[in-house]
């Protein structure tokens, strides 16, 4: 019996290294993703098995953004299409689509419920709001896409970015698990981290930037966001004077700006209410960092 139980190990421990030895020469999944934080989040669980390409480049407008001849005819062979909500998805989707129809189309955001993008400083979220009034603001506005701020949501779109693996690619099921667990604890990690940094704040604490772009991390660990433009546009004359005198009367410090915008009409609040203006980029590739990073510059800002 012992001879035959060697055998019958040799023999499974041969199809595992013949297993490997395939997998290794096998050709990476090659995906897109519309954002760059996407690509680190795919890259985490797909490891060495995929290939992701980026469709907004660095520098652009995910509002915005057209993308390239070059883009359509590589993503012919995509084999996924890790959607997340930005605007340019509602004009591209069908046409990104009928490029390649058998490209899988993923929405990360599936599961999340959105929340309406901070538009109107003036009513300053009314703290005296009553509680329905609070319900009333889930349901109107234009919703915010920036889910990929938040580690807790992260936590959703890894999940559809697991599942969608799987279906594609269900032989390497073990190595996706294990990277997605393993991206999990990161993802916890991180959130504990930055609860940690925010765990002395005090009541009210607010930040102002330039575009609304960080309401779900606001949310996530008990901050309030300022933005400066209004509904998506530059602020005018009048509006600029009641935003200065709102700012210096919340003791603004710091005013965030992102690379994708103009910076004018932060640098003209700042130089009237003595501020600095910082960078806070929503769509740095080096994901984990940037969050860390930005947390400190918010808890920074807010002293």
């Amino acid at each position: 019996m012992a001879r035959y139980g060697f055998k019958i190990g040799a023999a499974f421990f041969l199809c595992r290294m013949l297993w490997a030895l395939t997998a290794m020469g096998a050709e990476p999944i090659p995906i897109f993703v519309s954002i760059l934080p996407q690509s680190t989040f795919v890259e985490k669980i797909g490891g060495n098995l995929v290939d992701v390409s980026v469709m907004v480049l660095p520098g652009a407008n995910p509002a915005t953004y057209e993308p390239k001849p070059g883009q359509m005819a590589a993503l012919s062979k995509a084999k996924i299409f890790y959607a997340v909500g930005v605007p340019f998805e509602k004009v591209w989707l069908r046409k990104m689509a009928s490029v390649n129809p058998d490209m899988r189309i993923v929405h990360t955001d599936k599961g999340i419920e959105k929340i309406p993008m901070d538009t109107d400083i003036f009513e300053d979220r009314n703290l005296e709001k009553s509680a329905r009034d609070k319900a009333d603001h889930h349901d109107h506005g234009v919703k915010d896409p920036h889910i990929w701020l938040s580690p807790p949501l992260v936590m959703v779109q890894a999940r559809n970015i697991l599942v969608a693996l799987l279906d594609v690619d269900p032989a390497n099921r073990s190595v996706y698990e294990e990277n997605y667990r393993n991206f999990i604890m990161e993802l916890l990690a991180l959130d504990a981290e930055i609860i940690k940094i925010f765990a002395k704040k005090g009541k009210d604490m607010a930040f102002m930037v330039f575009h609304p772009a960080w309401g779900y991390f606001a949310e996530a660990y008990g901050l309030r966001q300022i933005p400066v433009e209004i509904e998506g546009k530059e602020p005018k004359p009048a509006q600029m004077g009641r935003l200065i005198e709102h700012a210096r009367g919340k003791g603004v410090k710091v005013i965030f700006v992102q690379p994708q915008f103009s910076t004018k009409s932060a640098g003209i609040i700042a130089k009237a209410i003595g501020a600095q203006v910082v960078f806070a980029d929503p769509l740095d590739p080096e994901w984990i960092r940037n969050l860390r990073e930005q947390a400190g510059k918010f808890k920074e800002a807010l002293k």
